[in-house]
């Protein structure tokens, strides 16, 4: 089987393939200009025809080393993307040379134009600047001095008005080729930056997706546990309890399910509105219940407010991770939430009475880290640690003034 042949990213050209008839075949070097330069060499040629036609007399016919120049200075625009610095004062040289034997003017100075502008957009600014000062330069000095020793004979000095159009049209060429070379900077950066702010937010959107799992699982497995537990341990001595137990780890993971079915949901659609509402505060004697059903007491003391949906999802979460984190790191078996609103703050604190048990409950660790990550997108803080009385508190500062009354 023929393998496939590999992709070139970034500008120019980004998502074509190498390898086509038109390139070299090397992974992201330029591609060959071909139909461009054969076009601009043959208008070259047939337009200095012309020119030679229409200055019959006042200069030197077009013969074979004429034609050879200019097909020279056309041929060299091939490698302009690849060497630029050479092909633009090789350009010069080869229109100077022509100017210098007499022949006559016409469209060959396209060609030191064409080369300038690659230069410049190419990021050789200094270098294209000197061909084109030089290519003044020689122009002058043929024009006003070695005149009398060049081709045709007879001629007179050129008005230096015409070097005045020529350093104009030299100075307007520099002018075109910065322009262009400022505007196609420009949108390398607008590009570059739509990347890296369409990687931010996949990025974002992969850390919501994961605090979501971690919540969610972290919480429904440490209930499933305990019960387990419980369930295993009176399994012979009391089945009503064990039956008890196993009802709970049944609903736990039903619930725990949907839950991770809505999340991964918004991974196969996304943007799409979810099917179900996504929980908060007014979900907090339902959290009660199942930590209830885990062995843990819990006080809730103050009313739930109406919140925005993401302050409300957040606040959720922040609760029901740090009475997970009650359930399976702490030996008491009581935990207060105290929720207070003011100044256009909300007040979430959760204690126990502790003390820790010091065993390994499993798990990433990240449950602390994903809070803070909660409150710190809302503008909130959050501060964990044991009480000085013993036992741990978790105390979250979220930010809703200017949301609060919707």
């Amino acid at each position: 089987m023929r393998p496939p042949r590999p992709w070139r990213y970034g500008p120019p050209g980004r998502g074509r393939r190498t390898g086509g008839p038109d390139e070299d075949g090397e992974r992201g070097r330029p591609r060959w200009p071909w139909r461009s330069t054969v076009l601009l060499t043959a208008f070259v040629l047939v337009g200095s025809g012309f020119a030679d036609h229409a200055q019959e007399g006042e200069r030197v016919a077009l013969d074979p080393v004429a034609r050879v120049l200019l097909l020279a200075s056309g041929a060299m625009l091939l490698w302009r993307r690849r060497h630029p610095v050479p092909v633009v004062f090789g350009s010069v040289a080869a229109v100077l040379l022509y100017t210098g034997a007499g022949y006559p003017y016409g469209p060959v100075f396209l060609t030191i134009a064409v080369a300038c502008f690659s230069a410049v957009v190419s990021g050789h600014r200094h270098a294209s600047w000197a061909a084109m000062g030089t290519f003044w330069a020689g122009h002058a000095l043929i024009a006003q001095l070695l005149y009398r020793w060049l081709p045709p004979s007879g001629d007179a000095a050129a008005s230096w008005n015409r070097e005045i159009v020529i350093a104009t049209w030299v100075v307007a060429l520099v002018a075109v080729s910065e322009l262009a070379r400022t505007r196609r900077e420009q949108w390398a950066r607008e590009r570059a930056e739509r990347a890296r702010a369409a990687r931010r937010r996949a990025d974002e959107e992969r850390l919501r997706i994961a605090r979501e799992l971690h919540d969610v699982l972290a919480h429904s497995i440490s209930v499933i546990n305990v019960q387990a537990g419980v369930g295993l341990a009176l399994l012979d001595s009391d089945p009503e309890q064990a039956r008890s137990a196993l009802t709970t780890i049944k609903a736990q993971s039903k619930e725990a399910l949907g839950e991770v079915r809505q999340v991964l949901d918004t991974l196969r659609a996304p943007g799409a509105a979810p099917r179900t509402p996504a929980p908060g505060l007014d979900r907090l004697p339902e959290l009660v219940e199942q930590a209830a059903s885990a062995g843990l007491t819990v006080t809730v003391e103050g009313e739930p407010p109406h919140l925005p949906p993401g302050a409300d999802l957040a606040a959720f979460r922040i609760v029901q991770e740090a009475l997970t984190n009650v359930v399976r790191h702490s030996g008491s078996r009581e935990a207060r939430v105290r929720i207070e609103r003011g100044e256009g703050r909300l007040r979430l604190r959760v204690d126990d009475d502790g003390p820790a048990t010091g065993a390994d409950a499993g798990g990433s660790g990240s449950g602390l880290a994903g809070m803070r990550e909660r409150a710190a997108a809302l503008g909130g803080t959050i501060e964990a640690g044991p009480r000085p009385d013993g036992g741990f508190r978790v105390l979250a500062v979220l930010p809703i003034e200017a949301e609060e009354d919707r």
